[in-house]
């Protein structure tokens, strides 16, 4: 944050909030421009946003919130907001992330509470109204692979028989997207966004990008979580028990289950494409470095799936023979 934005934010704190507030202390930030600070009000904390509405959309934050919460989530409560300045105040869902607190041992539970909270979701958030994830959409996002970890990042330029392999692996993913049912998708349902609470687990975070989608997008986003994974066999389980709710709640019909797990497996390879874009971008880019760490895990999801499904083979020869190498020669 600028200086010039801390008084901005300060001064308006000062307005809506009369009685006084603590000290700013920073909450966290994210991959986007939307800062957080906490601070001391009337014996509680809570959470100052900084959004810059050149950049961000603080209205369309505010309103998802509502619509999270009406649907039974555990969202943050907008308390005070001003769009034109980006500036919003909201309850604090404290600091006890899904990623700091999962464990072998705990994962069961914590997975179970999620697993629930997205049942709520996809039943209580109408789709209606929401930008669709359309050809188009899931276009721009595989393209974010090719563009940014590929070109940008590591200079590989793919000769014509890759491309028009990448290129068949893509209408697949795509296929495989518009095929399921639809629903609302958080898009970004994973361990850093949710929050342990001791009350309605868990919070719910980064929820403004909220879309129409594939019934199983955030389901993949859980499950194969870029910051944290677990083995095939126990995200296996975690997909059935969310398949027997689903069905129980009338999400998904009988006759979806025998797709399930490939229309679940090929979502995630399309988000780890896009999320290995995302991640090259913001370092080549936004200067933000600290997510090629994690890049290794995304694209060892990609890996996993090539001995399951012969069209991701030739995906996975591409990483294992020109990206891995290159990754680690930087």
């Amino acid at each position: 944050m600028s200086r010039e934005r801390e008084v901005l934010l300060q001064q308006w704190l000062a307005r809506v909030l009369p009685n006084g507030v603590g000290r700013l202390v920073p909450a966290s930030a994210d991959a986007s421009f939307r800062h957080y600070w906490r601070f001391d009000y009337q014996g509680r904390t809570l959470i100052a946003v900084d959004a810059p509405p050149e950049h961000e959309d603080s209205a369309r934050f505010a309103r998802l919130a509502r619509a999270f919460r009406h649907a039974g989530l555990n969202a943050p409560e907008v308390l005070a907001e001003d769009h034109a300045q980006g500036f919003m105040v909201v309850t604090d869902l404290g600091g006890r992330t899904y990623l700091s607190e999962l464990t072998p041992a705990r994962a069961d539970s914590l997975y179970a509470d999620a697993i629930a909270a997205l049942i709520k979701l996809q039943l209580g958030l109408s789709s209606q109204g929401l930008p669709v994830y359309d050809e188009p959409f899931l276009r721009r996002e595989l393209d974010l692979f090719s563009q940014w970890l590929l070109t940008e990042l590591l200079g590989i330029h793919l000769g014509d028989a890759e491309v028009q392999a990448l290129e068949r692996l893509c209408a697949r993913l795509i296929e495989n997207a518009l095929e399921q049912p639809r629903v609302a998708v958080h898009r970004d349902f994973h361990s850093r966004n949710l929050m342990l609470t001791d009350k309605a687990n868990p919070g719910v975070l980064d929820l403004q990008d909220a879309v129409a989608g594939p019934i199983t997008y955030d389901l993949a986003s859980l499950l194969k979580d870029c910051y944290i994974g677990w083995p095939r066999e126990r995200v296996l389980g975690w997909v059935s028990r969310y398949a027997e709710r689903a069905e129980a709640a009338g999400l998904l019909k009988a006759a979806d289950q025998p797709r399930l797990l490939r229309w679940f497996d090929l979502m995630g390879a399309q988000r780890h494409l896009k999320a290995a874009g995302i991640f090259a971008r913001l370092a080549v880019r936004d200067g933000k470095r600290g997510y090629l760490s994690d890049l290794p895990r995304t694209l060892g999801y990609l890996q996993e799936l090539g001995a399951l499904y012969p069209e991701l083979q030739p995906l996975v020869t591409l990483i294992d023979q020109r990206v891995v190498p290159r990754l680690i020669a930087r």
